[in-house]
């Protein structure tokens, strides 16, 4: 590409160093995402270009470039393009790969099975998987909480979304289907998804399955098309575009599967985390056992009505994600030439904004590395993001949340939780783009008294 006069008469950011003449910084950046971005942005400021195996890219940093990020619209820094990676996972002509209209269109439709009548129904469903998955647990035991939360957070995501009749004859074969379809989202997958790899070949597999396997609710339940069912796939059926058309079978299989990451791929991280916070903190937790035994004083019943009375728990959650996001950072292309602040990204280029690397920031967030609830929020909304922000905020933030609450709400005024391991051992998994604690992840717990 020709650099026009106005190309060559503007400042581009700066590179970071190190970078391998046939990879780039891909070695580095997939060895740690989050501790990379942080010396990138330590070394070059608020934009600092790397090389992501050819791909340039250029990291921007701070709650003034992340406003600039999040607030700037697809025309300029399209999802779709960056999100490519996702095409092979949700399936061809499913929101970053349908065209724009019907993208947005596809958006709300999720956006609508995550309304308020659902959520209540949601609700219910979570606390009651919670309930049956402790029934058995004795008055202490020790687990692997990562491997858990995995199998609970897929269970109420099957619940909610595919409904009760589906959730009870879950089987090892969706399982384990489901997992080859995660698996098919590594660092590499966001160069180039198609690659000949172990890996994406049984991605692939496992959508053309899946896609059999939810085709045959669908239908089931078009033979019933009397019955209400409360959850997501009624709503994704039941949603149209703006000539009328309704969505295909692989349309809906395609949102059920991008839902399902919103309400388990992220929520089994997270909700380890919250967990092993609450062992490494007891003292924290004896202050929101005391909260959940006022806000449930009366019958115990979780509503969500309840989940919103918990302020000391909102807080050690936020905390929660503040250290440890569910994604470690968030990706846009550049479509048109970007001047931020004298400063020109060029067309063609990656931009990327690190949560991790934010929610680290000193100036924000004083003594960043202490795990501490208490601590006053920042007055800039884009210093905090872990659900991104402005107007591509994540549409599943208030599901996630609920989720979480109502996990929590159970688990916590039962029992009490200790590391089996060192402290130090519970670390973040940085070898994928969602965040977890690395595996196994042991806590032991002990039932109340």
């Amino acid at each position: 590409m020709n650099e026009t006069s106005a190309q060559r008469d503007k400042k581009l950011p700066p590179k970071v160093s190190g970078a391998k003449a046939d990879m780039g910084h891909m070695e580095e950046f997939s060895a740690n995402f989050g501790r990379f971005m942080m010396r990138a942005n330590a070394e070059c400021g608020e934009l600092a270009e790397f090389n992501m195996a050819g791909q340039e890219t250029v990291l921007m940093s701070g709650p003034e470039a992340q406003e600039a990020f999040l607030k700037t619209l697809d025309n300029k820094l399209s999802r779709a393009a960056s999100y490519q990676a996702t095409v092979p996972v949700f399936g061809k002509g499913v929101i970053f790969d349908a065209p724009p209209e019907r993208m947005k269109a596809q958006l709300k439709i999720q956006v609508n099975a995550l309304r308020y009548q659902n959520m209540k129904n949601y609700t219910a469903v979570i606390n009651q998987e919670v309930e049956d998955w402790v029934a058995d647990w004795g008055d202490e035991g020790e687990l692997d909480f990562l491997d858990e939360f995995i199998q609970l957070t897929l269970h109420t995501a099957t619940h909610c979304l595919l409904g009760a009749d589906f959730r009870n004859q879950l089987t090892d074969e969706f399982k384990s289907l489901y997992h080859d379809l995660e698996a098919g989202l590594q660092a590499i997958a966001f160069v180039d998804p198609y690659m000949q790899q172990p890996v994406f070949e049984a991605r692939d597999k496992a959508l053309i399955r899946l896609q059999e396997l939810i085709s045959e609710i669908i239908t089931e339940r078009r033979k019933n098309s009397d019955k209400e069912y409360g959850d997501a796939l009624e709503t994704f059926m039941a949603g149209s575009y703006s000539d009328g058309s309704l969505l295909s079978d692989n349309e809906i299989t395609g949102l059920v599967i991008a839902t399902m990451f919103a309400g388990h791929h992220t929520s089994s991280g997270t909700a380890t985390w919250i967990l092993t916070e609450l062992a490494r903190h007891p003292n924290y937790s004896d202050e929101i056992v005391t909260e959940l035994q006022t806000v449930f004083k009366d019958d115990g019943t979780i509503t969500l009505e309840s989940l919103r009375e918990m302020p000391k728990l909102e807080a050690f959650i936020e905390e929660v994600l503040r250290l440890h996001p569910p994604l470690v950072l968030l990706m846009r292309k550049v479509m048109e030439d970007i001047d931020f602040k004298g400063t020109l990204i060029e067309t063609g280029k990656t931009v990327a904004i690190s949560t991790y690397g934010s929610h680290r920031n000193p100036d924000y967030f004083p003594d960043p590395e202490t795990f501490n609830p208490a601590r006053d929020k920042p007055d800039n909304l884009y210093a905090f993001i872990p659900f991104g922000g402005g107007p591509h905020k994540c549409a599943g933030n208030a599901f996630a949340l609920m989720q979480l609450k109502a996990i929590i709400s159970v688990l916590l005024p039962r029992y009490t939780f200790e590391l089996v391991d060192p402290p130090e051992t519970y670390q973040d998994d940085m070898s994928a783009m969602v965040l977890k604690p690395t595996g196994p992840c042991r806590l032991r717990y002990k039932k109340r008294q």
